[in-house]
């Protein structure tokens, strides 16, 4: 297992930009920021998953960052798309993660492999499948975004969803699919979550689209036939976060995710 570093340790340039994405986003040159929409085009999607975890000192600022990234939507031309997948292998330290999934640990994994780098690591940030990078560096995770948003994406939107009786019911049509892997995940805002032991004892944490399950389907799936996500472990109270359902398209032989959406779901009874 790989970590950051200790805030303490990492350069005064990394510190200072962390410490100053509260302020402003980092200003776009002419030749990075996207060309406007004409019209009434949508927004170029671009999917960012964090690998992240309760237990890792390193992960708040990642945390937070997303969090900002989900509901400021700084790029004009661009909807980004977040996903928090919080790893387990950080349980061992004081404190259990209780979003943890062993499915994440597959994920980044398979990323691991993918890019050629040495070893898993809190927190990462995974760009449209394309970039990998640390996720608490604003600067970094914004030129990730605008130049994965310059590459061709494929249609893709979500029909219909209905989240009931313990699981989703959902439809996507993507009329250009030609082998892409479908995935579809069911993610919970998490508005507070107090941790009590490990390295980051005595903080109270907030999380956005946290991935309580993620399923693969066949790429002809994304027809508009009916589809079917278990609800995972979600938290249907009153005062529960926010539930979005999110799927995108991956490309079998790059990994690269061509195309992503979302919406948000209500529990019905």
């Amino acid at each position: 297992m790989k970590r950051c570093l200790p805030a303490q340790f990492r350069p005064a340039a990394i510190v200072t930009m962390t410490m100053t994405m509260t302020l402003a986003w980092p200003a776009l040159s002419t030749s990075q920021a996207p060309a406007p929409n004409s019209g009434s085009a949508p927004d170029k999607p671009v999917l960012v998953e964090l690998f992240t975890s309760e237990g890792c000192s390193d992960c708040p600022p990642a945390d937070d960052l997303l969090s900002r990234l989900d509901r400021e939507q700084p790029i004009p031309g661009v909807r980004v798309v977040v996903l928090s997948e919080h790893v387990t292998y950080w349980n061992h330290a004081g404190w259990r993660d209780p979003f943890s999934l062993d499915q994440m640990d597959q994920r980044q994994n398979d990323y691991v492999a993918r890019f050629h780098i040495e070893s898993s690591y809190t927190p990462q940030a995974v760009v449209d499948g394309a970039e990998q990078l640390v996720g608490n560096s604003p600067r970094k995770v914004v030129d990730a975004i605008v130049h994965q948003a310059s590459q061709p994406a494929k249609p893709l939107e979500i029909t219909m969803a209905v989240l009931e009786k313990g699981s989703t019911r959902f439809s996507v049509q993507a009329p250009d699919s030609q082998g892409e892997h479908l995935y579809a995940a069911l993610a919970q805002d998490v508005t507070r979550s107090e941790v009590t032991r490990g390295e980051n004892a005595g903080r109270t944490l907030h999380h956005v689209a946290v991935v309580r399950t993620l399923k693969q389907f066949k790429s002809n799936f994304a027809d508009g036939r009916e589809l079917g996500l278990p609800a995972g472990n979600l938290d249907t109270s009153s005062g529960a976060g926010a539930l979005r359902l999110v799927v995108f398209l991956e490309d079998p032989h790059s990994g690269r995710i061509v195309s992503a959406a979302e919406k948000s779901l209500s529990p019905t009874h």
